[in-house]
């Protein structure tokens, strides 16, 4: 018999109030990174392999709910409470754009040609702002039928796929008509819509079940999974998706087979529900966020006991890819925000589920 093996995660400690975001770049020249968005307003850049703090984007003035990083971690985006949705400089830490709306921003993503910066929220409004006219006004598609919670880029930036937060079901926009063109059909309101590195699948989460659409051809529906308690994020392993995780109010990371659907681990470590999961570019690795504020890096081959040292002492089991100077040179750029400051002011937080 195999010695039983456990896994030891690298715990990011920084959050003051719980992470309900997280997005991964791809790998850069640089390696690649990690941002969270937290309800304490301060969403955070790590080095994605290490977990290792870079910088703090300062500026927001209510909980930051959705974060991306562009395709070549030079920009971030954010959407926050305080009714704006911000694009930032990923070297210095300095706002390049701030987009404001007419209330609480649940959700942005860039396209994957970067020039553009997708939102949507409260309002019921997807909006598309392009990057290179940042003052021209954003283009409005078509109303959503309820609040907006996801959104996500498809098919080279020609269709958007968003969720609702008071409805079940993904819908497909067709980015030049602005009109719906297909809905994916779930009981309750999902929570959690990825595409896949290869473009392959859409994964769903919608509370009860983890789900796996075509994304090429047809967007039938692939595989579906009744889960073990209420997930409210789950992602595919990238690289060669035969496994996915899901997460939610068991405090729990479940890690499943995707052919079969069986569980093969269950990592524990967080004190409160999981917000939201995301699996590293190379599937090496997987990031989990939860409501107690932390924010924990999983290796995807579980650790053994003889190994959790090494990794606790390193950073990361395996060749680290981001250079110490990179990571200088991005910590040097950046605005790096005083510590204490975090803890001393309280921010009013709104929209607030």
């Amino acid at each position: 018999m195999d010695k039983k093996r456990v896994a030891i995660p690298l715990v990011c400690h920084g959050h003051s109030r719980p992470v309900v975001d997280l997005c991964y770049s791809p790998v850069t020249p640089d390696g690649f990174f990690l941002i969270s968005a937290s309800k304490d307003s301060n969403p955070m850049l790590r080095n994605g392999e290490t977990g290792d703090w870079i910088g703090t984007f300062e500026g927001h003035k209510g909980a930051v709910w959705s974060c991306c990083l562009d395709t070549n971690a030079l920009r971030a985006a954010t959407g926050s409470a305080d009714f704006s949705a911000k694009v930032w400089d990923a070297l210095t830490g300095d706002v390049l754009h701030s987009f404001e709306h007419k209330h609480i921003v649940r959700a942005c993503a860039f396209s994957e040609d970067t020039h553009l910066l997708l939102t949507g929220g409260l309002e019921k409004v997807l909006r598309i702002y392009d990057l290179n006219r940042p003052d021209a006004p954003p283009r409005e598609v078509d109303k959503s039928p309820g609040s907006v919670r996801t959104v996500t880029w498809l098919h080279s930036d020609q269709t958007i796929l968003s969720s609702c937060t008071d409805m079940g079901g993904v819908r497909l926009w067709d980015v030049r008509s602005g009109q719906i063109v297909q809905t994916l059909e779930t009981k309750s309101s999902v929570t959690s819509a990825e595409v896949s590195q290869d473009g392959r699948y859409i994964t769903t989460a919608d509370g009860s079940t983890v789900k796996f659409w075509d994304a090429n051809h047809s967007f039938g529906l692939v595989k579906s999974y009744n889960m073990p308690c209420t997930v409210e994020s789950a992602s595919l392993e990238p690289k060669y998706g035969m496994k996915f995780i899901a997460g939610g109010e068991d405090m729990w990371i479940h890690v499943f087979d995707f052919h079969t659907g069986d569980e093969i681990a269950c990592n524990k470590g967080h004190h409160g529900p999981v917000h939201c999961l995301r699996f590293a570019p190379g599937g090496e690795s997987y990031a989990s966020g939860s409501e107690d504020g932390t924010i924990r890096i999983w290796q995807t081959g579980p650790l053994t006991h003889d190994d959790s040292d090494e990794a606790l002492v390193n950073g990361s089991v395996g060749k680290v890819k981001v250079s110490a100077d990179e990571v200088s040179r991005k910590i040097e750029g950046f605005n790096i925000a005083d510590e204490g400051k975090t803890r001393e002011k309280e921010k009013e937080e709104t929209g607030n589920e």
